[in-house]
């Protein structure tokens, strides 16, 4: 009995698609903040979209449920507990080093920690922090440089910073900042994120104008905004 797994973007949330031949029908599940679509291997990935369309206030409703009765778990930092980069899940290993080292090898995401340290779960978050802001200045600096030609502005400068209730701001200098969990997300929610703040730089509001700006270099954009509101408390390290 085999079966075989993929991923379809549905609107606000994304869904595990299981193709197994040990059913003859499709089931949608939502489970501790995961969506699965399970299907007879014959079932065609336009007839999964269409089921995933008409399922969707269900399944939002169904995630937000389920978000207000098991908020995220906290991380512990220890080897085999699963990271998220880009949208791509990645599995922590915690080992020995001469020095605080955090690297992606192999599909791991590897942390060296000095035998002396004391407390090793604070130490490994700490170094997590550092190693995702890192990441987040370097791709957002590539996705600005990308996008502003789309969008044809201008930034004065790019950062980062941890905002508690926004992905980023503009500020009437022309300076665009971002909130670094962001790239926790998949890469095409960052790339919203980024368009939705260089826009800004021509409306500073959230007028119709506005709005036609961020639609023209993203025309789902409406999607993409969905899945930070339904997932967005998930992006945490």
């Amino acid at each position: 009995m085999n079966e075989a797994t993929e991923v379809i973007a549905g609107k606000g949330f994304q869904a595990e698609v299981i193709r197994t031949d040990r059913r003859k029908t499709a089931t949608v599940k939502v489970e501790e903040g995961r969506v699965a679509v399970v299907v007879p291997w014959s079932t065609t990935k336009a007839k999964v979209e269409e089921l995933l369309s008409k399922k969707t206030q269900w399944i939002r409703e169904k995630l937000l449920l389920n978000r207000d009765h098991h908020p995220p778990k906290p991380k512990e930092y220890v080897s085999g507990e699963c990271f998220t980069y880009l949208g791509r899940n990645y599995r922590l290993k915690v080992e020995a080093g001469p020095t605080k080292l955090v690297t992606l090898n192999s599909g791991r995401l590897v942390v060296q920690v000095p035998p002396s340290v004391q407390k090793r779960e604070q130490y490994v978050r700490n170094a997590l922090v550092d190693w995702y802001r890192e990441r987040a200045l370097e791709k957002l600096r590539q996705k600005v440089d990308r996008y502003a030609k789309v969008v044809r502005v201008t930034p004065s400068s790019v950062g980062i910073k941890t905002f508690k209730g926004r992905w980023g701001s503009c500020s009437a200098r022309g300076r665009v900042e971002f909130n670094w969990r962001v790239i926790i997300a998949p890469n095409r929610i960052v790339d919203y994120v980024v368009v939705h703040e260089l826009a800004h730089l021509r409306h500073h509001d959230h007028s119709p104008e506005f709005w036609k700006g961020v639609e023209r270099v993203v025309p789902d954009y409406q999607e993409r905004r969905e899945w930070l509101k339904v997932n967005g408390r998930e992006l945490v390290v």
